[in-house]
């Protein structure tokens, strides 16, 4: 693969931007075009739903690098600016005002957008959503007056937020159409856990139902939310956190094949030739996983980003990074590492009640996942058990005086 003259970057967020400096800590003196649609510097996305929004960290804790990085790195930093389409014939993409810019490898980074709710009220004075630098900005300040705040989906922003705005001394109500938060990726007993944590900080828990509208008052502003069985929560802010939809179709559109997701391979390429993708609109082949991943987190960004940008350059090394994801909520921090699709078995290892435990979760006696709750320093260990994908003893693995380390095969030490 010859040394490109020209790296376009469609795409200014954490893996964009990941991706344009390891280019030049690689040694890539060529021109680098890094596109970004908002007109904000590339920031990290984890504390606009914590320490960001609570006002109790400033922009230095979401830019990814100072304002001076981009000149000093020869890094063509061009914000508000939106590409509508991509000439694979001609190695090209083609800006929202119709100007070409060439290249000779492209990665898009172009991230994802948030799902919306079709229900009645969805556009009201209130209704909030969650994903950018300006919605945690505008969120912010409508917890600072106070009030009630509706909290629509139990996932991991709405929990985030929900834990936020109850710090910040709002009466805070969830909404979600599933029997507890978290269920889908987390299951009942971890999703308990952390129903009974919302509930014990005073959070107002309406699990099992379904949003059916918004409600609003003369001048167009929110005031309730209307469940499915018709509870009325009232409200001065609504925030919905329903997940997100891949930003993949400009790739389609462009005959790159995409499926939730623009398909890559194990070393980050599109279907089409110089033409790769990272970050939240990534869906790769893991090989270490077997299957096909899309990966909405932070780490996944972080360091996708960085492996397409080698391979860009010709490494051809395969991305086959575990999973991972934090979440900090109240005085509960967490992470999350592997996938875990589907299971059979949860081990408990230490104590849930006193909230000091790791999670591990199943199939066929392999360790396929593992949170560990306010217990640290644990990530090579789990990391190194889901690796081998070998048959652990349940019963050794929920025992705390049992070194994690133990439990692998003869052999293996580390990842």
């Amino acid at each position: 693969m010859s040394t490109p003259q020209t790296v376009v970057i469609a795409g200014a967020g954490l893996a964009g931007a990941k991706a344009a400096e390891t280019l030049r800590e690689e040694g890539y003196d060529g021109r680098i075009v890094l596109l970004g649609a908002e007109r904000r510097p590339p920031y990290e996305r984890p504390p606009l739903s914590k320490e960001y929004l609570r006002g109790e960290a400033g922009l230095e804790k979401v830019f990814v690098h100072d304002e001076d990085f981009y000149d000093e790195h020869a890094i063509e930093l061009r914000l508000g600016e939106t590409v509508e389409s991509i000439d694979t014939a001609g190695s090209a993409v083609v800006l929202a005002g119709r100007e070409r810019v060439p290249y000779d490898r492209l990665l898009l980074a172009t991230g994802a957008r948030p799902r919306r709710l079709a229900v009645p009220g969805a556009e009201l004075d209130g209704v909030c959503e969650l994903r950018t630098l300006g919605h945690s900005d505008a969120l912010r300040e409508r917890l600072r007056a106070g009030g009630r705040v509706a909290i629509v989906g139990g996932g991991w922003i709405g929990c985030e937020v929900a834990a936020s705005a109850r710090s910040m001394g709002l009466e805070v109500t969830l909404v979600e159409p599933l029997d507890l938060p978290l269920q889908r990726t987390l299951g009942p007993q971890l999703g308990a856990f952390y129903r009974d944590l919302h509930a014990e900080h005073g959070v107002r828990m309406l699990l099992g139902r379904g949003v059916a509208a918004f409600e609003g008052r003369p001048g167009g502003a929110i005031d309730a939310v209307r469940t499915g069985d018709g509870a009325r929560v009232e409200c001065d802010v609504a925030v919905v956190g329903v997940g997100v939809v891949p930003r993949d179709e400009i790739a389609g559109r462009s005959g790159i094949c995409t499926a939730d997701g623009i398909l890559v391979d194990e070393y980050l390429e599109t279907s089409a030739h110089n033409v790769f993708a990272a970050g939240d609109v990534a869906r790769a082949h893991h090989p270490l996983l077997e299957r096909s991943l899309r990966v909405e987190h932070w780490a996944g960004a972080l360091h996708q980003g960085p492996a397409a940008a080698r391979n860009m350059l010709g490494a051809r090394v395969a991305y086959d990074r575990l999973p991972y994801f934090f979440s900090d909520q109240y005085d509960i921090g967490m992470e999350y590492t592997g996938h875990a699709a589907e299971w059979d078995d949860v081990v408990i290892r230490g104590d849930i009640a006193a909230r000091e435990f790791i999670a591990f979760w199943l199939r066929q006696g392999r360790v396929r996942a593992a949170m560990n709750v306010n217990v640290w320093d644990m990530a090579p260990d789990i990391q190194a058990l889901i690796g081998a994908a070998a048959p652990v003893e349940r019963d050794r693995l929920a025992d705390p005086s049992v070194a994690l380390g133990d439990l692998l095969p003869a052999g293996v030490r580390e990842v």
